[in-house]
């Protein structure tokens, strides 16, 4: 038993001095949005805590209070009555410990999903960010470039990532920055971030996706407006276009460096949103090809329907 202990308290020591290593980057928020997110989950772990240590509390006075005594063999003890004030007790607080947090989890998860408060008269940078088997597609409609692996964004201004998948499903987080959303692949999901700090932040997949999925990883860089309008226009004047055969290799290939172009890919392979949601690069083919399947479809049904007339009508005659 002894032993045990010594093990037990060496352990939670070696805990405490490795947690104190590392910060976690979601409790080191950069902007709004993971400022809210790390608020949220400090005060779910400091509830949480209290909780564990009334009930600990309650536990260890109940064990001693309540323990087995040295008493007489035939002795019975007293027959007490519930109460009722302790049973509205323990069953009140559960439900206002759980209201308290639906309310914090509703208010905090509807703050996120807009533009973070003293944002809201400036116009959003709107970067589209496609996954592939297993990199990351920067597309910036409004400035004509495209990047792969990296991206970049200027700080002090409301950035909306509009995500999708050419392939499985996959999650972008930029814990520093703001929680993970999933990216899919007939659908588009947008994602509101604002970068108060100039810096290099760590993206990642976070959902598991296959089995290059960690190595997904991405930097995102949070630059002055000044030196974000030079770096697009150094990339207009130097990067080279991106065709569409270009882009088909890129998806086809599994793991690239970072790439840059001067051109984007929405062109001839636009996003799964609007006219294209639900069919997402299926394009003429698809639809050919439902054309083609529902054809074969009436075939059957009209050849299956004349050989029950001609069945039903050797049956009648004899």
């Amino acid at each position: 038993m002894k032993r045990k202990g010594l093990l037990l308290a060496l352990f939670s020591a070696l805990l405490v001095l490795l947690t104190g290593c590392n910060q976690l980057t979601v409790l080191d928020p950069k902007g709004p949005v993971a400022k809210t997110q790390s608020q949220v989950i400090i005060f779910s772990i400091v509830t949480m805590a209290f909780i564990l240590l009334v009930v600990y509390t309650l536990y260890i006075y109940m064990l001693t209070k309540y323990r087995a005594s040295k008493a007489a063999p035939d002795y019975e003890p007293p027959h007490v009555e519930g109460s009722k004030w302790l049973e509205i007790t323990w069953i009140t607080i559960p439900i206002i410990i759980v209201a308290v947090l639906s309310v914090v989890t509703v208010r905090s998860t509807s703050a996120v999903e807009k533009v973070p408060k003293g944002y809201e008269d400036q116009k959003p940078l709107v970067i589209y960010a496609a996954s592939s088997n297993w990199k990351w597609h920067f597309s910036y409609p409004e400035e004509g470039i495209e990047t792969v692996n990296y991206v970049n964004f200027p700080t002090n201004r409301p950035v909306e990532f509009r995500l999708y998948s050419y392939g499985p499903i996959t999650s972008f987080w930029i814990p520093q920055l703001a929680g993970q959303k999933y990216a899919m692949s007939d659908m588009v999901n947008t994602l509101n971030i604002v970068a108060e700090h100039e810096g290099s932040y760590m993206g990642k997949n976070s959902n598991f996706s296959g089995e290059g999925f960690a190595h997904m990883e991405f930097e995102a860089l949070a630059m002055a407006p000044s030196e974000y309008d030079k770096w697009v226009k150094e990339v207009k004047d130097t990067a080279p276009e991106l065709t569409e055969s270009e882009f088909d290799k890129l998806l086809e290939t599994a793991h690239v460096g970072r790439q840059t172009y001067s051109s984007t890919h929405l062109d001839f392979r636009p996003a799964p949103e609007g006219e294209n949601a639900g069919h997402n690069h299926g394009g003429e083919n698809g639809s050919e090809e439902m054309d083609h399947s529902t054809m074969d479809h009436s075939t059957m049904d009209h050849s299956d329907m004349d050989m029950t007339e001609e069945s039903s009508g050797h049956e009648a005659h004899n």
